[in-house]
């Protein structure tokens, strides 16, 4: 059970999207933190149809991380304090975020939640987006409830909260700051963008454990183990990271304490995190379910992805960072290919491949073209598109609707496909929220995917 008395904790952190990789990661460090300083239980606020932490309220918001790597270890988590939805306690919620004593918004609602497009910047022409601008007192995006809450804050001359996106973007801060700001102008309230702009702090962090969504033989094995039914466990590997700018300001949470990195060159951090695992993650996905697998472990297993893989994170990724202190990209790739090798873990290719069109563009789209733009091969990240491409195409045509938020305009373009490059590829390229205009215009690269998807059963050796 959590080593600190849950009673005399009071909520400091307001969280939107507590699913399974918030549960798993920053709670379990706030988790730590509540032993020694009380302030910093977390107000969990759920924008979608509640998830899995629903589960967790009839146990008293208590659950286990089941931490599954060499040595097995369970944790009774008690961070969470309040469990509140959109849907149901929109008044509650902004209550919550109106109380003083409430210092920090941490985020994971993944990347599509920030509706940006694919420059990085606010789409304003997003329909939610539209929508919130609109009704701005009723939000229901991310960006517009922080927006609005930031508003009341300031109404009531009350010091902003800090936000912290934890979602695997680039200068996530930078980015979400922006889109903030760009709404509240685009509200008609310059006064407020302003103050937003001056006075509100936004980090960029970057996280990493490998959390793989619960299952009920999750379940099973935490109760054979702990001796307690849990219907909202998480499980994850032993190895997690939190590395957060170094623009905290004073009265945060102690984050260094334990064992969060702060650092004065976040960039650095989050685009090696980005590349090297999820940029992995994704081409091993797509590739291993076309190949028949299931999981990660799995397709390490195929000798002719896993040798792939590393190859595409050795020879095209490691280019396209910058060498920074601290970061050792040989040991980081032989670290994160240990990892993917995990047989304690099971990590489904299908949970990995979902929003591939808000995933790419940073994952793959963006070194491709840096690497083209230097003239380095573009044939491995060819792959990997023509990898996502094949999989909308098996998806579409046998008539499963795809986990994307562009599902129409892919399941579209997936059945008109043939297989043949000539005819399928200009769908595919005509995806301007995928693949930028000049990338398309570019001869290599569209050779180079021609090549690739032509003979895509073959690329591999």
């Amino acid at each position: 059970m959590p080593a600190y008395d849950r009673a005399g904790t009071s909520i400091g952190i307001v969280h939107f999207g507590p699913g399974a990789f918030h549960r798993g990661h920053q709670a379990c460090y706030f988790d730590s933190l509540l032993v020694r300083d009380p302030r910093w239980a977390i107000s969990g606020v759920e924008l979608l149809p509640a998830g899995l932490a629903a589960q967790a309220v009839a146990q008293d918001l208590l659950y286990v991380v089941a931490e599954l790597d060499a040595q097995i270890h369970y944790r009774v988590v008690g961070s969470h304090r309040e469990y509140l939805t959109a849907a149901n306690d929109r008044e509650r919620i902004f209550a919550r975020l109106n109380d003083p004593n409430v210092k920090l918004v941490t985020i994971t609602v993944t990347e599509k939640g920030y509706c940006l497009d694919r420059t990085g910047a606010l789409d304003v022409s997003h329909p939610a987006i539209a929508e919130d601008l609109r009704h701005a007192p009723a939000p229901g995006t991310l960006v517009g409830w922080i927006t609005e809450a930031l508003a009341r804050r300031r109404a009531a001359k009350l010091a902003p909260f800090t936000v912290l996106s934890c979602d695997n973007m680039v200068e996530n801060g930078r980015k979400l700051r922006d889109a903030i700001v760009k709404f509240a102008g685009a509200r008609g309230d310059r006064d407020l963008a302003a103050w937003i702009a001056g006075e509100v702090r936004f980090p960029s962090c970057m996280v990493d454990s490998i959390t793989p969504a619960a299952t009920e033989e999750l379940k099973r094995r935490v109760e054979e183990a702990v001796g307690l039914r849990d219907e909202a466990p998480v499980q994850r590997e032993a190895f997690q990271q939190w590395v957060v700018e170094n623009i905290l300001p004073p009265g945060s949470p102690d984050l260094a304490g334990v064992g969060a990195l702060i650092t004065n060159d976040i960039a650095a951090h989050e685009l090696a995190k980005l590349r090297l695992l999820n940029g992995a993650h994704s081409v091993l996905a797509y590739a291993g379910l076309l190949r028949g697998h299931n999981s990660v472990g799995e397709t390490m297993r195929d000798a002719r992805l896993s040798r792939f893989v590393g190859s595409l994170m050795r020879e095209d990724m490691v280019p396209s960072l910058k060498p920074t202190p601290g970061l050792d990209f040989d040991a980081t790739i032989a670290q994160l290919l240990g990892r993917f090798r995990n047989p304690a873990l099971t990590h489904s290719l299908w949970q990995i491949a979902q929003d591939g069109s808000q995933k790419l563009p940073y994952r793959i789209v963006a070194p491709l073209s840096e690497a083209l733009a230097a003239g380095r091969p573009v044939e491995r990240f060819a792959y990997g598109i023509a990898a996502w491409m094949r999989f909308v195409v098996r998806e579409a045509r046998a008539g499963r609707p795809l986990a994307d938020p562009l599902c129409a305009v892919l399941t579209a373009v997936g059945c008109a496909a043939t297989g043949d490059a000539a005819n399928d590829l200009p769908g595919f390229l005509a995806l301007r929220q995928v693949f930028p205009g000049e990338l398309t215009a570019a001869p290599i690269f569209v050779n180079a995917l021609r090549a690739t998807y032509g003979k895509f059963d073959t690329f591999l050796g």
